[in-house]
């Protein structure tokens, strides 16, 4: 059980799945990156589209288990509707009709993106690229029911074949950007349970800063000395160093209202800023009947 328990924490998977993954060396188990840039480009391209969603469940970016291969991701959502309604207006790509020298603000959602139904679930991919994440934990019908109306009322491209030209802009343009890098977004998401903390809620976002630098934020995560093993130099871990950090998790009393920083250092010289908010949010029947109305809209 120790050999898988950091993958197991990091990802939502199993241990009884992870066992077979185990070599004779007895050596904890690591999580693979993805071996094409073009997967990685698409990881980090989902999961800053899809780190909006919020926090309504405790299951960050509504993601239940993440199952990293190098060839491809798999992720198992939480079986809602609101959650599959938020994944698909995300990421589905359309035009925007905006005018503008930055050719990703003409393509909303992910450019070239496309999706297919495929063994029960739902396949996320990019024509003519070997980049592939597959969405399972929820009924396949949901994503096509939602995607066809989306479709009625944005004119989502979908069904383009292949990629129109504002969209291999867009992906150019965000390719050579610095704002979006795979070495650090496309990680995250394989590692996107370690952010959750133990509480009912948990919200994870990620954004580009100024200066060049990067801010990750969680809204109830888990307590400074997990995430960092989780992130840092543990067997999961992406080799953050720690340049500066102010915690009270370890303290003896309750600090209402006050949260956690943590300034890493990644190893390409970038600096992410972490903050865990501290909401300390609990389950409410108001929050419970949010979630209904939700869901109830999602087929809407």
């Amino acid at each position: 059980m120790a050999l898988t328990e950091d993958r197991r924490r990091s990802t939502g998977e199993s241990h009884q799945a992870l066992h077979a993954l185990l070599s004779d060396e007895a050596q904890a188990l690591t999580i693979p990156a993805a071996r094409h840039p073009e997967q990685a480009q698409l990881e980090a391209a989902v999961f800053l589209a899809c780190c909006k969603v919020g926090g309504l469940s405790e299951h960050p970016l509504g993601i239940v288990q993440v199952h990293p291969d190098e060839a491809q991701l798999t992720l198992r959502l939480l079986a809602e509707p609101y959650v599959v309604h938020h994944w698909a207006e995300f990421l589905l790509p359309r035009l925007t009709g905006v005018e503008s020298d930055r050719p990703q603000d003409c393509v909303a959602g992910v450019a070239g993106l496309r999706y297919r139904r495929e063994g029960g679930g739902i396949m996320l991919h990019r024509p003519g690229m070997p980049a592939r994440i597959m969405l399972t934990g929820f009924n396949p019908r949901w994503w096509e029911r939602i995607a066809k109306r989306l479709t009625t009322d944005y004119g989502l491209l979908q069904s383009e074949l292949d990629w129109t030209p504002t969209e291999r802009a867009a992906y150019s343009a965000a390719v050579r950007s610095p704002f979006e890098p795979p070495s650090l977004f496309s990680p995250l998401l394989r590692r996107i349970r370690a952010t959750a903390g133990p509480g009912p809620y948990n919200g994870t976002d990620a954004w580009h800063a100024v200066g060049g630098s990067f801010r990750l934020e969680t809204t109830d995560g888990p307590p400074c000395p997990e995430l960092i093993r989780l992130l840092g130099d543990g067997p999961t871990g992406m080799g953050w160093k720690i340049d500066h950090k102010n915690c009270t998790c370890l303290c003896d009393h309750t600090h209402t209202g006050m949260g956690c920083t943590i300034d890493f250092l990644e190893p390409t010289g970038q600096f992410v800023y972490y903050s865990n908010l501290k909401w300390g949010r609990a389950r409410s029947d108001r929050r419970s009947q949010t979630i209904t109305r939700l869901n109830r809209l999602a087929f809407a």
